[in-house]
């Protein structure tokens, strides 16, 4: 089975339908989101009602669990909480309450799903071999999928060996059939690891492949939209520069 995951997509649906474009050109059948639909973009509704109607496994992030008030704003930078409260008063009761139905931990066909880490689901990042190994030690899975830090990256503890990581570029294919993994998608809506590109990944469960994508998107679209809903403009600035 081949799985298309996506993570933090941030409310950016020029990024969100080229993806989703994209992913219908390969074989993949089912549709993960490790969360943060919401946040920095300027289109929750619509995000949310794609990801509603497409994702077969879909957990929440810290900003969606900003937007549904489980999460205190003071918690959050001043760019992404004044995101969220401009989310707040404009998204739709209905895909208000299926987001506060989201979990930020799951797990899907013995794969786990974590927006944060297996140590701390909701705001941990985990961006070092360090982190990674305390994780592996957490999980209950042999393979992981985690959100959070806008970073395509994978990281392999083989049986008997201390963990490594590595970050991934687009087409990048690495071999997950032994060992523990836990592999990151990138950011659709928000990438930061300097490719503007929206960030996903091509999971191959029975053969056990992981391969990392990037799409095409209209990033000058995204930003615009941003500027128009007067949110602030370093959301808007950034997109170009995948930062």
């Amino acid at each position: 089975m081949q799985v298309a995951v996506v993570s933090d997509i941030h409310a950016n649906i020029q990024a969100l339908e080229a993806v989703l474009e994209d992913i219908e050109g390969t074989p993949a059948r089912e549709l993960w989101c490790l969360g943060d639909l919401v946040g920095y973009g300027a289109d929750p509704n619509d995000c949310v009602a794609i990801v509603r109607e497409h994702a077969t496994r879909c957990i929440a992030g810290n900003h969606d669990l900003a937007v549904t008030g489980e999460l205190p704003l003071d918690e959050f930078s001043r760019g992404a909480a004044l995101a969220a409260r401009w989310t707040q008063e404009v998204i739709d009761p209905e895909n208000l309450e299926w987001l506060a139905s989201l979990r930020p931990a799951g797990e899907a066909d013995d794969v786990g799903l974590f927006h944060g880490s297996p140590r701390d689901p909701i705001w941990e990042y985990v961006i070092s071999a360090l982190l990674a190994e305390l994780c592996f030690d957490r999980l209950r899975t042999r393979v992981a999928l985690v959100g959070h830090s806008h970073v395509a990256l994978s990281f392999v503890r083989p049986e008997g060996e201390p963990a490594t990581g590595a970050a991934r570029r687009a087409d990048e294919t690495v071999d997950i059939s032994s060992g523990a993994w836990l592999l990151n998608p990138g950011s659709v809506g928000q990438p930061r690891d300097g490719d503007p590109r929206a960030a996903w990944l091509l999971l191959d469960l029975t053969a056990g492949l992981a391969t990392w994508r990037r799409t095409e998107y209209d990033i000058d679209g995204a930003a615009a939209a941003i500027r128009a809903a007067r949110l602030p403009d370093s959301l808007a600035e950034r997109l170009q520069y995948g930062q």
